[in-house]
């Protein structure tokens, strides 16, 4: 069986250079399209409420017309009695029985006055509620608008970055598996705690790539024999030699060009 060949130290930083290039391009494009996904789910999020609270009010005015129909209904009823009574009274016998049908008369007058009360001020909350519901009707159309032109602007720019962004990932999968597990997890650790996923950086102007803290000559030349993997002590990074850097530059943007 024949030996598996052994991957270098240089093999391992040009593999997650080329990760890194990759993962950082794939971040640029995410970052194109800025807080635009937050943006459009905060106006989905608004319209869903604003649809909700036109339901609730829509609710309200049925409530509030039922309300009315049957005080209506009642004064119909209290009207009916009225009559009934009256007739009744023009057949009494004696006071008594015309004082007691006199206050059954009085008291279905009071209820018809209350239940008239009651469709005012029905009527009032209706007027008021339909005021806020037209209110409703155009901030929400007016947010479905704004929505509309927020869903455009972030489809047209996933549009244009998708075919690449789909190549990127693919190449960033296919590129993962060529570099061993503790290494590829050291990798991601790095890029979720440094600014700007940088996890591997290269030596620009005697310092670490975003960094201003100076790496010591002696290192810099340890860095340049891509013998070993230098981690910054200030940064946390992996630290790639310029020249190293550039190759692989000029290879990956071969690649994704």
């Amino acid at each position: 069986m024949a030996k598996k060949k052994e991957v270098t130290v240089e093999e391992k930083l040009r593999a997650l250079y080329d990760l890194q290039l990759i993962d950082s391009r794939i971040d640029e494009i995410n970052s194109v399209s800025g807080e635009l996904p937050l943006e459009v789910e905060d106006l989905e999020d608004e319209i869903a409420g604003l649809n909700t609270r036109l339901s609730n009010y829509a609710e309200d005015v049925a409530n509030l017309d039922t309300d009315i129909n049957n005080k209506k209904l009642l004064i119909e009823e209290s009207k009916g009695l009225m009559k009934k009574y009256e007739e009744q009274q023009k057949k009494v016998r004696n006071n008594r029985e015309f004082d007691s049908i006199t206050k059954e008369i009085e008291y279905q007058e009071l209820e018809i006055q209350l239940a008239e009360k009651r469709i005012g001020e029905y009527t009032v909350r209706i007027e008021q509620k339909n005021e806020i519901i037209n209110a409703t009707k155009e901030k929400l159309a007016k947010q479905n608008e704004h929505l509309k032109h927020k869903k455009a602007e972030l489809d047209g720019i996933l549009k244009e970055t998708e075919k690449e962004q789909k190549m990127l990932v693919a190449k960033s999968t296919e590129f993962s598996a060529a570099i061993d597990e503790h290494l590829l997890s050291a990798y991601k650790r790095i890029r979720t705690k440094v600014k700007n996923g940088l996890a591997v950086v290269s030596i620009e102007r005697g310092a670490s790539g975003g960094s201003f803290f100076t790496i010591p000559p002696q290192v810099q030349v340890e860095i340049a024999t891509r013998k070993k993997i230098t981690i910054d002590e200030y940064s946390g990074r992996i630290l790639v030699d310029a020249d190293l850097a550039k190759e692989e530059k000029e290879k990956i943007d071969a690649l994704i060009s």
